[in-house]
């Protein structure tokens, strides 16, 4: 009794196995990443956000594993030209704010943190040098690349688009010059290696 028993219940496995399609496999299946209902369609800012003191730039923040450009209304300082370290602290400020309402919609996130500052060049330093309050490698490999791309597009990097970053101490911290590459802004993950040391 408890033979045919045994032979019942294997049976029925083997029946709801067969009826579901089940077949054994020692191959891992790799479905691919999960499909994403993000646009990445950066929005574009309204005119109303313009206005005295405030102008338009361009900042990377994350989308879909990448880092893609949206832009922003900013307040710079009333100078016509203003000097690269304030831009770049008016750009680090951007990528700190939380993404608008429309930019979360599309599918949009940064990495950089509030505690992030940044500093001009130390007195041996090349002009055009900023200094971090942390080592650039020390960093989110996402928040470099937002940062390294978002000032390699303005004042603050120099004729061949490269932007000069070290950590804080001037003594101990070299610094590295980086370039927002294609591949940097498909893959972020790249930036903590990306630096070329300054001689």
């Amino acid at each position: 009794m408890r033979r045919r028993a045994a032979g019942a219940l294997l049976g029925a496995v083997a029946l709801l196995a067969s009826g579901c399609g089940i077949r054994g496999t020692s191959v891992p299946v790799d479905a691919g990443p999960a499909p994403s209902r993000a646009s990445c369609q950066a929005p574009e800012p309204g005119r109303s956000a313009e206005g005295a003191g405030r102008v338009t730039v361009r900042i990377y923040l994350i989308c879909n594993s990448r880092i893609l450009s949206v832009s922003r209304s900013a307040r710079l300082t009333d100078e016509k030209t203003p000097e690269p370290l304030q831009v770049a602290r008016a750009l680090l400020e951007q990528l700190q704010d939380p993404p608008t309402r429309a930019e979360e919609e599309a599918g949009f996130s940064t990495a950089v943190e509030d505690w992030v500052r940044i500093s001009g060049p130390a007195k041996d330093d090349p002009d055009g040098a900023l200094r971090l309050n942390r080592l650039p490698e020390e960093l989110q490999s996402y928040a470099l690349a937002q940062i390294v791309c978002t000032f390699t597009e303005t004042t603050v990097a120099d004729s061949r688009h490269r932007v000069v970053l070290g950590g804080p101490d001037a003594d101990r911290d070299p610094l590295r010059r980086y370039e927002c590459t294609g591949e940097m802004r498909r893959h972020p993950e790249i930036a903590v290696t990306s630096g070329v040391l300054v001689s």
